[in-house]
């Protein structure tokens, strides 16, 4: 809205925008926001961080992109039929149309920066076979269970084969990454006893294939689901919505850094006061914590953002007997 920049097509195949890109937003937060200290310096190095949104592992199986100037691309619901599923198998990730172009960009990043830092989302099991079968995916738990735990298994292999795939490149420029990341976005669609039954051992799967692992829950209610997210391993992330049981999510994963998703929503319209009782809660029942103010509207007030950071830095303040 105020960059002039296009995140359509051209932001996730040519390296350079994408760094220009980062560049003035960072400019642009450091005008807005000095206090905060979201600026950077005038250069920065260029990185594969958000090529093709979350779509990566969608586009491997041959899932069309669509491009937004405005917004992160989307899957076009070209949906696999049934024989198609039957049939999926890992595909050929080293010698893709999909991945040649993730190597032409660190091949790219490595010319010009030596390091190829950044990171691709990969999304999780469940997120990427609704964008592979649509709602379908949801309606072969009931109906065929093999062909959904089939078609969660190929992509929980080819999520792993890319992400291992793509490591190696990046450290063979000195850049490291030993975790996996799942985006359990969908998870609130099954009940705790569908998770655990169909989709946590691909969880489990990918974790086991990682040194570190971690899961974003999205701002949803995480209550139906830590205790089985906790049983996977050691966590080395979760975040949750609001609304969820933080000091049961502090008492089962207290080795995990957490963190809350602050609702977008609820920053624009929440009351002052109400926000301040939200951000004193979050400190008192689930700190030491993140919040994630993600996602927030072009339309929600500068001065909504300071007061949000200087709540939030007064509650970091307070001891916990005090708050």
């Amino acid at each position: 809205e105020y960059c002039g920049i296009d995140f359509g097509e051209k932001w996730h195949r040519d390296p350079a925008y994408r760094q220009a890109s980062v560049v003035a937003m960072r400019k642009e937060l450091e005008k807005r926001f000095p206090s905060l200290g979201l600026g950077h310096p005038e250069v920065l190095p260029a990185s594969l961080d958000g090529i093709n949104g979350a779509l990566t592992v969608a586009m491997l199986f041959g899932i069309k992109p669509q491009f937004f100037p405005d917004n992160w691309p989307v899957a076009q619901h070209n949906y696999l039929d049934e024989d198609s599923l039957k049939n999926l198998h890992v595909p050929d990730i080293e010698n893709s149309v999909v991945f040649d172009d993730i190597v032409r960009q660190w091949e790219w990043i490595r010319s010009e920066c030596g390091r190829v830092e950044g990171y691709l989302n990969w999304q999780g099991v469940l997120n990427n076979a609704h964008r592979l079968c649509g709602e379908g995916i949801f309606l072969y738990l009931m109906t065929d269970p093999q062909l959904a735990h089939y078609v969660f298994h190929v992509v929980a292999e080819t999520m792993i084969a890319g992400m291992k795939h793509l490591y190696s490149l990046q450290a063979e420029t000195g850049f490291y990454v030993r975790h996996a990341t799942l985006s359990n976005c969908l998870v609130n669609m099954l009940s705790p006893d569908q998770y655990r039954e169909h989709v946590m051992p691909y969880d489990k799967m990918i974790s086991d294939s990682f040194e570190y692992f971690g899961i974003h829950n999205c701002a949803w209610n995480v209550d139906p689901y830590i205790q089985d997210y906790a049983r996977i391993r050691v966590l080395g992330y979760v975040d949750m919505g609001l609304d969820s049981n933080l000091r049961r999510v502090k008492e089962l994963c207290p080795d995990t850094r957490r963190a809350v998703m602050y609702n977008p929503k609820d920053l624009a319209n929440k009351s002052p006061d109400d926000i301040r009782k939200d951000l004193f809660r979050i400190r008192r029942e689930l700190s030491p914590c993140d919040i994630v103010m993600a996602d927030i509207d072009v339309d929600t007030p500068d001065d909504r953002v300071h007061f949000f950071a200087r709540v939030a830095e007064e509650a970091c303040r307070f001891a916990e007997a005090e708050t």
